[in-house]
């Protein structure tokens, strides 16, 4: 979950000479946001992945569609997913697609505890989409979802350590883009992890950007399991952000 600044997001762009030629509309926050995913998907595919890896699923591939429009609507410049956040857009299906773990997409009838937590926290807290993303985004690290031929899914902690760091070496420096590109403030790393390598990723931006932890929703999480809403109130409290969110 990253936090922009209060100010409009952007580049601010100064001439470079006396004189100042036409320029192009520059290109939305959104478009430059999803142009960044493009770039870091495209870098993802050429990586070869081996044992425990199965299969490997790429959501933002082929739910390209939701997924653009999650972006278009909420990466903007300042001033659940289908039921709360009001997303839709048809979900393909992956290249290759596990029997016991089907794409579904939006008609999928389950519901992801982590998900479900996340999003139903805020929007108790919020009311309204908008006044989560007035000053807040919320992205992936990692967009890959590896399963093991049985289906399992896999963590990248749970890689072989060189594929691990290729992966998320990849990753972070994507992060650092996005964030400089979104003129980000504070960076809240959802779960040890993504704390972790958002320290690692953006040490070269700090102190201008802060980074935070907030504990991961996950039913796999016994601390979380225990009422984690009010843990994650607890915590926004602590990092000036309640205020922020509140109806």
């Amino acid at each position: 979950m990253a936090v922009p600044q209060a100010f409009p997001l952007g580049s601010l762009h100064e001439p470079t000479g006396a004189l100042m030629e036409p320029q192009p509309c520059p290109r939305s926050l959104a478009e430059g946001f999803l142009e960044e995913e493009l770039r870091l998907n495209a870098e993802l595919s050429q990586l070869q992945f081996s044992e425990p890896v199965g299969i490997i699923y790429n959501p933002v591939e082929y739910a390209w569609e939701p997924h653009r429009n999650y972006v278009t609507r909420y990466c903007q410049d300042p001033n659940m997913v289908r039921d709360w956040l009001g997303i839709g857009g048809p979900v393909l299906t992956p290249p290759q697609e596990h029997p016991k773990r089907p794409v579904l997409g939006l008609e999928c009838p389950q519901s992801e505890v982590s998900g479900a937590r996340f999003w139903g926290f805020f929007q108790n807290l919020c009311g309204q989409p908008e006044v989560f993303f007035r000053h807040c985004f919320v992205h992936n690290l990692c967009p890959l979802l590896f399963l093991t031929p049985s289906g399992r899914n896999l963590t990248p902690a749970e890689l072989p350590a060189k594929q691990r760091e290729q992966l998320l070496g990849i990753c972070d420096a994507a992060l650092c883009r996005q964030v400089q590109l979104l003129g980000v403030r504070l960076v809240v790393g959802v779960g040890r992890l993504a704390e972790q390598r958002a320290r690692r990723a953006l040490s070269g931006l700090m102190p201008e950007v802060q980074v935070e932890g907030l504990l991961h929703p996950s039913p796999r999480n016994p601390q979380a399991n225990k009422g984690w809403e009010a843990v994650a109130k607890e915590r926004l409290n602590e990092l000036g952000l309640l205020s922020l969110l509140s109806k």
